[in-house]
């Protein structure tokens, strides 16, 4: 049976593998309104100031502060009301002292305005005439001229992720076009003799394709564009044929191997055949997934090593492995500066867990909540149970200095 060459720390294996890869991806000018989730290629400037005028935060009356110092209920100071301001348009008139106008929630201040006091603290004296019922400082309940940002400010840099705030905020800087990098091309390929399609009927020993789509989805999700090759026979000639058209035609080739020890070198010496540097790490010191290889290939005419993730064939293991480092891999050639995060939570382990000292551990868990307390189940089962991974809400960290834990014990969960 082949032995693993390294068992590396997932942390290292990961920065191994990326510094003997290059991203440079692609760029492309799309409209904002559809540039969720996509990465931007350069710094953003905003093209005027936001907000672009100075407006009121609250219903009320447009003042200035000064002609409202030391009002109070027991003794209100007298303002003449001279209008009131329309809503998208600018005031039709200046305030003077002991002047007051309306205004809206929005709504632009009227020239010699630098505050408004809340309708709530005031009242009608008589018509024309409003009693201020608490006094108002310099800028209350006003936003000011590019308080939000100020004109040529770096509004988003280059490299970030496009979320829904983002889209907003460059809509309301009127850019409606943007530059943004090529979603990173992923292409899978399900290997194994037992591997049939999941429409087909199985015969016994035979299992259907579950990988190529759980990591199609998972591939989706952060942004990347899955392109399926179907599923190879475990042969070294037709693996290669595949893995080759997948690297000329793809940034990024995941393979997912059978669960036996000559399934993982058969992927081995595939990936060592395509190209220089070929295999980079194979076995990570990491539960599940053990038999991942990690690897880089030049192809004939190519200008870079593009990267090949081969994992293992257990479901279970092929999605742990996959957020580890498929996900980053594709932050990475997507042109993210800052890798995306998945959200974590604090939960208290309801059992004592093994482990062993110097490996990293993930346990899949099902979360509950009780009043501060949220709790992690594990759930148990092999890595070739899918639905162990369908009923978890998130992954248990156990991390390689510790060698066990205790029911009680606080705990990292990610959430899947």
């Amino acid at each position: 049976m082949p032995e693993f060459l390294e068992l590396l720390p997932p942390g290292i294996a990961l920065e191994s593998f990326l510094d003997k890869i290059q991203s440079a991806p692609e760029v492309e000018k799309i409209e904002v309104k559809g540039a969720l989730g996509r990465v931007t290629q350069e710094d953003i400037r905003a093209p005027h100031a936001l907000p672009s005028f100075p407006r009121s935060t609250v219903d009320g009356y447009a003042v200035r502060a000064g002609d409202t110092h030391g009002a109070s209920e027991s003794l209100p100071i007298y303002l003449n009301l001279v209008g009131e301001v329309e809503m998208g348009r600018k005031a039709q008139f200046t305030l003077g002292p002991t002047h007051c106008g309306l205004i809206h929630t929005g709504g632009m201040l009227p020239s010699g305005a630098d505050a408004v006091v809340m309708l709530e603290n005031t009242q009608v004296a008589k018509p024309g005439e409003i009693e201020v019922l608490r006094a108002a400082a310099v800028g209350e309940n006003v936003i000011k001229v590019g308080e939000d940002v100020l004109e040529s400010e770096i509004v988003i840099p280059k490299g970030s992720l496009l979320r829904a705030p983002e889209i907003g905020g460059l809509l309301a800087l009127g850019i409606t076009d943007i530059h943004v990098y090529k979603q990173p091309r992923v292409a899978i390929i399900s290997s194994g003799d037992e591997v049939v399609p999941p429409n087909a009927d199985i015969n016994p020993g035979q299992v259907r394709d579950i990988n190529s789509y759980t990591l199609s989805a998972l591939v989706e999700g952060v942004g990347g564009i899955p392109k399926r090759y179907g599923i190879i026979a475990d042969n070294q000639a037709d693996l290669y044929e595949a893995a080759s058209r997948a690297l000329a035609e793809c940034d990024l080739v995941v393979i997912t191997a059978g669960s036996s020890a000559s399934a993982r070198d058969l992927t081995s010496r595939v990936i060592s055949d395509l190209g220089e540097p070929g295999v980079i790490s194979h076995g990570v010191n990491v539960r599940p997934g053990k038999p991942t290889i990690l690897g880089a290939c030049k192809i004939a005419g190519g200008d870079y090593p593009k990267p090949i993730i081969g994992l293992p064939g257990n479901p279970v293991s092929a999605l742990v492995i996959a957020i580890l480092f498929v996900e980053p891999t594709i932050d990475y050639l997507h042109g993210l500066q800052t890798p995306q995060i998945r959200p974590q939570i604090k939960a208290r382990v309801t059992l004592n867990l093994a482990s062993k000292a110097g490996r990293e551990d993930w346990v899949p868990v099902k979360l509950s909540s009780e009043g501060d307390t949220t709790s992690a189940e594990p759930i148990f089962g092999k890595s070739n149970l899918i639905f162990t991974l369908a009923r978890a809400d998130g992954l248990l960290h156990i991390p390689p200095q510790v060698t066990g834990l205790n029911a009680g014990d606080e705990v990292e969960v990610l959430l899947i």
